[in-house]
């Protein structure tokens, strides 16, 4: 944790979705840390080793899918809990996700609340269980 927050990796490459956000989890406690692209979010997950990701899947040079493979492919980093926080509300998207080792699938537009919510259940201490869920 960064100064006793909880660090969470936020990546979307729309700006004012990334700031909205940064904003509600700083709100809410977390320690933020952006990248607008797959790489960039690899690049900040490697190196900030965050409790949690939130992810979108539509990115530039490398979306989330690609992301939450490399994560997969990578022992060190397999089991970072992920949420996809997507636009994209089609089963198949939803199954490619969870299935790539994403832990929770929220779509856009979101409620504040149920965001935290999720965040708050996906970074909780290790020793808790491993169910995935997931609600459109």
């Amino acid at each position: 944790m960064a100064n006793g927050r909880i660090r969470v990796v936020v990546a979307d490459d729309d700006d004012a979705m990334l700031e909205l956000l940064v904003t509600r989890l700083e709100l809410g406690g977390y320690h933020t840390f952006t990248a607008r692209d797959g790489f960039k979010a690899l690049e900040s997950i490697y190196s900030v080793r965050p409790n949690g990701v939130v992810l979108d899947i539509g990115m530039p040079r490398m979306d989330g899918f690609g992301v939450l493979s490399a994560l997969q492919q990578n022992m060190k980093f397999r089991d970072t809990p992920v949420l996809v926080l997507t636009a994209r509300n089609a089963t198949d998207d939803i199954r490619r996700a969870i299935s790539l080792g994403a832990k929770d699938y929220l779509t856009k537009p979101f409620d504040d609340k149920l965001l935290l919510a999720r965040v708050a259940r996906l970074t909780r201490p290790r020793s808790r269980d491993h169910r995935t869920i997931f609600v459109d």
